[in-house]
């Protein structure tokens, strides 16, 4: 396809044609080329923008002869279950097993108290250890929303565990 651009003739104030101008034919295909190629080009070399993503550290699954052990009353373990509901439970004691849910009166306040219980008997440093038991009826959600007040809470030893029921 090409274009053409065409200038009016110029006339004097008596009407008279001083002289006559040729419309001038200018090929714009090489630049509409040149268009296209720039756009592919910057197409093809501009990054999208990259997924973000939980970057979770995993331990080592190898058997170690020595495994440090955690007192029991410094955990908590969490059981996220289905219709927005978490089962908790402290230590090892699995009879002694509660439920809350994820609200800021729930799931906040219970680690919340956790952290000022394990402050008050083992020290400012001492920080409470939680593992987190997605169970089948859970959602991803539910994950992502107990991972969240991990942060605000700065819980800083968390697991993440497979469900074993």
């Amino acid at each position: 396809m090409m274009a053409e651009i065409q200038t009016p003739e110029s006339r004097n104030r008596k009407g008279l044609h001083r002289n006559k101008k040729l419309s001038t034919r200018v090929d714009l295909t090489p630049m509409v080329d040149l268009g296209f190629l720039l756009i592919t080009f910057f197409i093809f070399t501009t990054a999208l923008s990259e997924p973000a993503s939980i970057v979770m550290p995993l331990p080592d699954e190898s058997d170690t002869e020595n495994p440090s052990l955690a007192g029991e009353r410094k955990t908590i373990s969490l059981l996220l279950d289905g219709n927005n509901t978490i089962r908790y439970y402290e230590g090892s004691n699995e009879k002694a097993i509660q439920q809350t849910d994820y609200s800021n009166k729930g799931l906040r306040a219970v680690l919340l108290a956790k952290i000022r219980q394990v402050k008050a008997e083992f020290g400012r440093e001492a920080e409470p250890i939680v593992l987190i038991r997605p169970l089948a009826a859970s959602s991803y959600g539910n994950l992502v929303n107990v991972l969240d007040e991990m942060m605000i809470n700065g819980v800083k030893k968390y697991m993440l565990l497979d469900e074993r029921e």
